[in-house]
């Protein structure tokens, strides 16, 4: 009977130490998700601010030609824009600092 007692033994030790790894690699998957999902995070943020910039550039040349044909509107809108720029992005560094 001893022998039968000491194999339970030993399988309940390795069957501990098969829960610890297992829980082991179960945080290290969690760990690679949650990392995964803030890349996607990022690229998705890079590919934002870079659809704004082109559009931003397409505008600006397209006001930039009105301002040039001596459109006196465009030049207005032009420089209402940049002022709003100027003061919007002084308000997010205000904010910031």
């Amino acid at each position: 009977m001893s022998e039968s007692y000491e194999r339970e033994r030993q399988n309940n030790a390795r069957l501990d130490e098969l829960s610890a790894k297992v829980s082991a690699l179960r945080g290290v998957t969690i760990d690679i998700y949650d990392n995964a999902r803030a890349h996607e995070v990022i690229d998705s943020t890079s590919e934002t601010f870079s659809s704004m910039g082109t559009q931003l550039k397409g505008s600006a040349s397209r006001l930039g030609r009105m301002a040039a044909s001596g459109n006196k509107v465009a030049i207005f809108k032009l420089s209402g824009i940049l002022i709003g720029t100027v003061l919007v992005l002084y308000y997010i560094w205000r904010l910031m600092f």
